[in-house]
């Protein structure tokens, strides 16, 4: 059951020793449960080369007694952190630990630097570089996410009527997840009516829908702590001349770019196609956004699919391609599918019809 967790154990001890640091602090709540199934909201894990501590107080004790692998050893602290810190610190004879740059903060900072009595070494990514890469048990978790997701959005569709508001929609999105098996949803749904949609990032509103209004949907599930994330379209009349050529320019972009996504590719060249044509089309100016992301515990993770991006795609990471068209005070489209790269392709792991008739829902 808990191989896995001993897998990534092993796997971090290694980039240790690769990297030579003699200690690593962990306080990521993502990394911490990608190492070690917690969820609580105090839990902490130190690793060196060769051995794994899982630290918490007295509360989560059953807990981590359930769920930790037997690489992993677990410390109570009774006087607090810093003092089961520094024992382990002694233990080791650890003259520098690495900590999460990005995540500790500038309180807990100062207070190793004042107690510790050690050198301090910030460390970016070194956890999130192995989460890029799925295993079996992940890629499970995010179909079956995924999976309610299309359960979700088919309900909603099917109950899509004129007066219901966006925030309607998010909470129904909420509870059709609820009902269909997900823990909760991924984020915060984005339901966008018409000149809303334009905003990539809209937050809902109590807008009423309206026969004729384009209506971008936002959503994911998380089961079991992973993510999914999709987005489609609904036209609710016939599309006019505009917003078909829209939004086949933003469907052509993306299948474009997935038909170019394996293992190796470097993921600015995957944003570059979809951004090519969105380009050459005449929309350069109204796509601002990269085109997509990685995905698992986090609906936002490496690799990031932008121009800036130095990254390549590996085998068996997940990611989005989500290219978009907003038309400010018009109305803006975006679709979005997850791709499991596998060898010399994309997987698709989003099933939801995307071709423009498909998005056409009269009310």
């Amino acid at each position: 059951m808990k191989t896995h967790l001993s897998k990534r154990i092993k796997l971090l001890q290694k980039k240790l020793q690769n990297q030579k640091i003699e200690g690593l602090y962990l306080s990521d709540p993502f990394n911490i449960r990608y190492l070690s199934d917690f969820s609580g909201t105090n839990g902490q894990i130190f690793i060196t080369p060769k051995k794994a501590y899982f630290l918490t107080d007295f509360r989560y004790l059953g807990v981590a007694k359930k769920i930790l692998p037997p690489e992993v050893e677990l410390k109570i602290y009774k006087k607090g952190l810093l003092n089961t810190l520094e024992s382990l610190l002694n233990k080791h004879k650890i003259a520098e630990m690495a900590f999460e740059s990005r995540n500790l903060t500038y309180n807990f900072f100062n207070a190793f630097k004042k107690n510790l009595k050690i050198k301090l070494k910030p460390t970016t990514k070194i956890v999130e570089e192995l989460r890029e890469i799925k295993d079996e048990e992940e890629i499970a978790k995010i179909i079956k996410a995924q999976t309610i997701a299309e359960k979700v959005i088919l309900e909603v569709k099917k109950n899509l009527k004129p007066g219901k508001t966006e925030k309607d929609l998010s909470w129904e999105i909420e509870k059709f997840g609820h009902g269909f098996g997900a823990d909760k949803i991924s984020f915060d749904s984005i339901i966008g009516f018409q000149e809303n949609s334009a905003n990539p990032h809209h937050q809902n509103t109590d807008k009423k829908l309206k026969k004729g209004d384009v209506v971008l949907i936002d959503m994911g599930m998380q089961y079991q702590g992973y993510c999914s994330d999709m987005t489609r379209m609904i036209f609710t009349a016939k599309p006019t001349t505009e917003q078909k050529e829209v939004y086949l320019t933003v469907l052509e972009a993306q299948e474009k770019s997935i038909q170019k996504m394996k293992a190796g590719v470097m993921a600015k060249d995957m944003d570059k196609i979809a951004r090519d044509i969105i380009e050459k089309a005449g929309y350069g100016k109204t796509f601002g956004h990269s085109l997509g992301h990685g995905i698992g515990l986090e609906v936002h993770e490496s690799p990031n699919l932008s121009p800036s991006s130095e990254n390549a795609l590996a085998e068996n990471a997940i990611v989005t391609s989500e290219p978009g068209i907003y038309l400010e005070k018009n109305f803006g489209v975006r679709i979005e599918d997850m791709l499991l790269i596998k060898g010399a392709k994309a997987l698709n792991l989003t099933k939801i019809p995307k071709k423009l008739e498909d998005s056409i829902q009269l009310i």
